[in-house]
């Protein structure tokens, strides 16, 4: 998708799905087998279907085979971990019910529901949506991206709570940023016993990581250009002392 498509501050929840599962490195299975969890065995093809490589010997192989072909007899579940160290790392869940089916030497889902749980809660994601969409162009290089901009650039992230309301900002010890796509991005506000996220929205979505470049450099010079509340520079002297 160009810059050409309409500007939205989110990213839609069957994007946000899909970006899930490219990203996910583990996978947990719950069927008639019992519940196992599988690490790197997954793949996904260009509709959302996902590919699962099991042992022929596992008990889900044999679920799977032995199951009623068309009927929901599993539930997959994937977790979406902030690269970031953060309170709470989990920042979704995506579950999808449905069925296996041995293809070549892959189990094949064939999903018949699927669920995305944010912090803002929990969706039901039309199928159709769920195949048509694509993952976010930013989803696989989202971690490297995060990690960098926490880990070398930590005046910068400062910087940008210029652009966050102060009682966002009230009672803050440390901000971290937790996510970043094609449309903005999303900072945690960790308080001593509590935290919030707050999004910054891109002005126009970035489709790659050079056109993310220009879109963090626009928020950081709104930043300079804004008055600093200082809440967190404040409770961060504070708490030194």
């Amino acid at each position: 998708m160009g810059d050409s498509q309409p500007w939205t501050a989110a990213p839609a929840a069957a994007e946000r799905a899909r970006s899930l599962l490219l990203t996910a490195w583990s996978c947990t299975v719950t069927a008639d087998g019992g519940r196992e969890e599988f690490v790197g065995a997954h793949s996904v093809d260009d509709d959302g279907r996902v590919l699962l490589s099991v042992p022929e010997d596992s008990a889900l192989f044999a679920a799977a085979v032995c199951a009623p072909r068309g009927e929901p007899s599993a539930v997959l579940e994937f977790a979406d971990v902030a690269p970031v160290p953060v309170r709470n790392r989990i920042r979704a869940r995506l579950w999808l019910a449905g069925w296996f089916a041995p293809e070549d030497d892959l189990l094949a889902f064939h999903a018949t529901r699927v669920v995305l749980r944010q912090p803002t809660g929990a969706a039901v994601v039309d199928l159709d949506e769920f195949a048509a969409a694509k993952p976010d162009p930013l989803a696989t290089a989202e971690s490297r991206l995060l990690t960098h901009l926490a880990d070398c650039h930590a005046d910068a992230v400062e910087r940008l709570t210029r652009l966050v309301e102060p009682e966002s900002l009230h009672g803050a010890v440390k901000v971290q940023p937790l996510a970043v796509d094609r449309h903005g991005l999303t900072l945690r506000i960790e308080r001593t016993r509590a935290h919030g996220d707050v999004r910054l929205a891109f002005h126009r979505p970035a489709d790659d990581v050079a056109q993310l470049t220009e879109r963090m450099h626009i928020l950081l010079s709104q930043a300079s250009a804004a008055s600093c509340p200082r809440a967190l520079h404040r409770q961060r002297t504070d708490g030194d002392r």
